[in-house]
């Protein structure tokens, strides 16, 4: 048998395992989320402001506000199903 077909006749090994390393993943994801729910802003890379074109003064960074930091896309997941489930209980 040619190397060729041999490697085309191979079955599909069992995905179990990426399957739970996917699960791990997210839930470690999740976790850093929770703990640290800011990252540094990626335009002003966490200072909150730039320095002005003349190179006298400073101006704040408008994607951020000038706090230096954004909510973490995975800290607003966890944000929305807590106050979901939260909503859910109260009625």
């Amino acid at each position: 048998m040619t190397p060729l077909l041999a490697a085309a006749s191979h079955t599909a090994t069992n995905p179990g395992p990426l399957i739970l390393l996917g699960i791990l993943a997210a839930a470690g994801y999740m976790l850093h989320c929770v703990i640290w729910p800011y990252r540094a802003c990626p335009k002003c890379r966490g200072a909150g402001r730039f320095l002005a074109p003349s190179g006298r003064a400073w101006r704040y960074c408008n994607r951020c506000s000038g706090r230096g930091a954004q909510l973490r896309t995975g800290r607003r997941i966890w944000t929305h199903i807590k106050n979901t489930d939260r909503n859910r209980r109260d009625k």
